[in-house]
């Protein structure tokens, strides 16, 4: 078990899925395996997930599983030769209507898009490579000029320029695609281009009405869910600041700042949050990554990220070992720079807290900052109290031991802390899970005889969202 705070999300694909590599990802470090919806079969997916968890119990390891629902497709269709070259100055037409393109005009899969679009809108092809500027909407068809040109080819992705496409975000591919989630017991579920907190009820529901308990994350991507961040939010268990398609929307310079606003956001809600797209870009095809990516990578981990996300660099990279392990350097360092929440000042104090599992966490926090101890314990069912002591730094690990396996698959997210899986107590005997808890902290080594921590437990014992007890205890006295 490393001392890293911030947790790597890495994305499978061609050049992960294979047992061996998978293997040697889950021991550099990868706490979260990404499974992109908009590639490969139920079948591919769900195989995938098995893999994992079995070579997770293997190691006695947790590893989540985040499901990444594809959303609507605003795509190009194809074209006779595969591409065509787009030069300035030129005409060129999005025909919903066209089922093969050409030098003059290519097909839209989103058949509503000129609807959305009206002269002078910017249409961004390709993640802003191509920009054209709409001049004429001619029933299905949207007659635009070239202002930046280049090689455009099939299924390349269409943005609008400041946002304002209402395509819904969960179509029957992604109903269907919630239903594999469901089966695949996937411990997270990413919601593509949500606008709204009512996108992200409504993917609640569609899950649960399967069985479903995943917890969901929000991608935000697009610009009508910058003003909406707080309702998306509420709605949801965390968010992902997905910095590709949001770019494109709200333009490139926009993006660090709505990152930092949107990371403190999450965490003053006790709120998840995953930073991703193009951390490691570069180590697509290099062995190392450019001082621009660990900067960038070190940033997110400051700004105080749960996770920092691998994409194209796990999935189809030449190097997707290297890529964790990169990840897993920096984080180490930046990690270490890391100033604490938890100060007798003003904002610590003046924080309210209504329930009383969630006075225990702060409790507990401010305790092991002010005493210096080894480790915060947090024996939790449901998960929640460490969730709470996760979203402060008070620099001192968390230890979340649990007796549920689907907790613990889900605290590998929760930054700061440290997943470890216990037995379920049948007695009830409260001294009996305090010193088998001390145990499995001195066999995996964490804590030595002496130590001193801090242990936040619920009675009656084995009760969901129960915490009520602080205990301060030195290793051994018992």
């Amino acid at each position: 078990m490393d001392d890293r705070s911030t947790k790597i999300v890495a994305t499978l694909g061609p050049a992960s899925s294979d047992p061996e590599v998978l293997e040697r990802l889950i021991l550099a470090g990868m706490d979260v395996v990404r499974l992109n919806f908009s590639h490969g079969t139920a079948a591919d997916h769900i195989a995938r997930a098995a893999t994992v968890r079995e070579i997770a119990t293997k190691y006695r390891r947790s590893v989540a599983i985040l499901a990444d629902l594809q959303g609507p497709k605003i795509r190009v269709g194809k074209f006779t030769d595969g591409k065509v070259m787009l030069e300035k100055g030129a005409s060129f037409i999005l025909d919903a209507d066209c089922q093969m393109g050409n030098q003059e005009t290519v097909g839209i899969d989103y058949k509503e898009l000129p609807r959305d679009v009206k002269p002078g809108d910017v249409l961004l092809l390709d993640d802003g490579k191509i920009v054209l500027d709409a001049k004429q909407v001619i029933g299905n068809r949207i007659i635009t000029t070239v202002r930046h040109g280049g090689v455009l080819s099939n299924n390349k992705g269409i943005n609008k320029q400041g946002g304002g496409l209402t395509a819904p975000p969960l179509t029957s591919k992604d109903i269907e695609d919630i239903a594999t989630a469901v089966e695949m017991k996937a411990d997270y579920l990413a919601v593509s281009f949500p606008k709204s907190g009512a996108d992200m009820y409504m993917a609640r529901e569609l899950m649960r009405a399967r069985g479903g308990k995943s917890l969901l994350i929000a991608k935000i991507e697009r610009a009508e869910a910058i003003p909406a961040l707080e309702e998306i939010l509420k709605a949801s268990d965390g968010i992902m600041v997905a910095r590709g398609d949001l770019a494109v929307e709200v333009g490139d310079a926009a993006v660090p700042a709505l990152q930092k606003r949107m990371i403190r956001m999450a965490r003053e809600m006790n709120k998840l949050t995953i930073t991703a797209t193009q951390m490691m870009e570069s180590m697509i095809t290099s062995p190392v990554p450019t001082r621009a990516e660990v900067s960038d990578v070190a940033n997110a981990v400051l700004d105080g990220t749960d996770a920092v996300m691998l994409s194209a660099e796990s999935a189809s990279g030449k190097y997707p070992v290297e890529a964790v392990e990169a990840m897993v350097r920096i984080c180490v360092e930046a990690d270490k720079s890391m100033d604490s929440d938890v100060r007798i000042d003003q904002d610590f104090l003046n924080r309210v807290f209504t329930r009383i599992d969630q006075s225990i966490a702060m409790a507990a926090l401010f305790t092991a900052y002010h005493l210096k101890v080894k480790a915060i314990v947090s024996l939790t069912q449901s998960g929640s109290t460490a969730l709470w002591m996760s979203r402060l730094n008070a620099g001192v690990p968390i230890f979340a031991l649990t007796p549920e396996p689907e907790t613990f698959t889900k605290l590998a997210l929760f930054r700061d802390t440290r997943p470890l899986l216990m037995a379920q107590e049948e007695s009830g005997d409260r001294d009996k899970l305090l010193r088998d808890a001390e145990a499995l902290l001195l066999e995996q080594g964490v804590v030595q005889r002496g130590d001193l921590i801090v242990i936040t437990v619920g009675e009656p014992i084995g009760k969901t969202g129960g915490t009520n007890t602080l205990k301060i205890v030195r290793v051994g006295e018992h």
